[in-house]
């Protein structure tokens, strides 16, 4: 399948209807996704990316049905990664002598992964690549989200090939931003900045102003995952800058897990005493153990404040909260505040763990923790509720 985007480029990709997990089981694509490859034919010809290896031989083979292969003349490798290199090694034995373009990561990347001494042509920021009339205008993307990254920009057409910037992973025949539920579109874009992204906001921000520098007419955005960007190309942009800037709103996100229910009746006691602080906050809460990760992760990079509780076992906490602390650390958010709280039997030491993680992962602490020993009588019910209204405040 091809799919012709503007004059003569093409999308020569792969949609996935049937992915679940991405980087290995660490990402959840509920809506599948797509890798997208691009081929431009003009007086020179060159394939923007491949896709992931499970399909390399379906790739190539449709690619052949596109092109003689040996009329390829160029490969543009912007990003190393398996779902987007995969099917290098298959297009490669067919065409062993064309030159792959990337960045000196992107060498180190390749041959780290392939083991294949291709010929290859580091390329920096502001070399240009002439395919006749038109030609690639290379930049660097160092850190989104890999040390090799890069985007090209194709005179001429105005089309910018992205790679991961500005992607998301969204499975649809349709192809376009502009065609698809924009809902969903929204959604599936804002959880891949939160969780794969986030870290590198500051990049993100530099690297933007940089790209807007050059001052480039822009029709497309021609991401490696997900849909097109021709409707407005520059909402999308709008969009990273908004979230790169610590990104916040007027949300508290609750996040837990429990073992006989003492710590979620804590959870519930505590929205209630934010909700009868404040009527217009979004309080949402979330047990852990029956959620999606990637999905609390969205919700926690969307909120101004995250109150995390866990029941006490084997004086540590339970291994789900555990595994989002973790995934918070390694984010990196930014001008947030917090709070922790548990249940316990014996020992308590739940929630100043929690406490010592998020404070250690930049968190604002903006209370002391709030602990409960087994079950919530009346009077801890209350403290529960009165805990709850002095975080509002605080956090407001």
């Amino acid at each position: 399948m091809s799919l012709n985007i503007k004059n003569n480029v093409y999308w020569v990709g792969k949609i996935d209807w049937e992915l679940e997990r991405f980087h290995g089981y660490e990402y959840s694509t509920h809506r599948g996704s797509t890798y997208n490859s691009y081929l431009i034919r003009e007086d020179k010809t060159a394939l923007i990316d491949t896709i992931w290896g499970t399909y390399s031989k379906e790739f190539v083979e449709n690619l052949a049905n596109e092109t003689d292969l040996n009329k390829i003349d160029y490969v543009i490798a912007n990003h190393g990664e398996a779902d987007h290199s995969g099917a290098l090694p298959e297009l490669m034995r067919n065409i062993p002598d064309t030159p792959i373009y990337c960045t000196k990561n992107g060498l180190k990347s390749l041959k780290g992964q392939y083991h294949q001494d291709w010929n290859f042509n580091v390329v920096k920021t502001g070399d240009t690549l002439s395919l006749g009339d038109k030609e690639l205008v290379f930049v660097e993307m160092p850190m989104l989200h890999w040390p090799d990254s890069m985007l090209c920009y194709l005179t001429g057409d105005n089309l910018l090939f992205s790679n991961d910037a500005f992607g998301h992973h969204y499975a649809s025949e349709l192809i376009y931003c502009d065609l698809v539920d924009q809902a969903e579109l929204y959604a599936e874009c804002i959880k891949y900045y939160a969780n794969i992204l986030t870290p590198f906001s500051p990049m993100v921000v530099r690297k933007i102003k940089e790209v807007l520098s050059l001052d480039l007419p822009l029709d497309m955005i021609c991401p490696s995952h997900g849909m097109i960007w021709r409707d407005r190309p520059e909402q999308i942009v709008e969009q990273y800058l908004k979230w790169a800037d610590n990104y916040q709103e007027n949300q508290i996100t609750i996040i837990y897990d429990t073992m006989w229910n003492s710590t979620r009746k804590m959870a519930e006691c505590i929205a209630k005493g934010i909700r009868e602080s404040d009527k217009e906050v979004d309080i949402k809460l979330y047990h852990l153990e029956k959620k999606d990760k990637n999905d609390v992760i969205t919700e926690v990079f969307k909120s101004k404040a995250i109150i995390v509780g866990s029941p006490t076992i084997n004086k540590g906490i339970l291994t789900s909260v555990a595994a989002i602390l973790e995934l918070i650390q390694g984010l990196k958010f930014q001008k947030k505040k917090a709070a922790a709280f548990g249940s316990y039997g014996w020992s308590g030491e739940s929630a100043k763990i929690i406490s010592d993680s998020l404070e250690t992962s930049g968190f604002e602490m903006a209370d002391e923790v709030l602990k409960v020993n087994w079950s919530p009588d009346n009077e801890s019910v209350e403290k529960c509720v009165e805990y709850g209204k002095r975080l509002s405040e605080k956090f407001a």
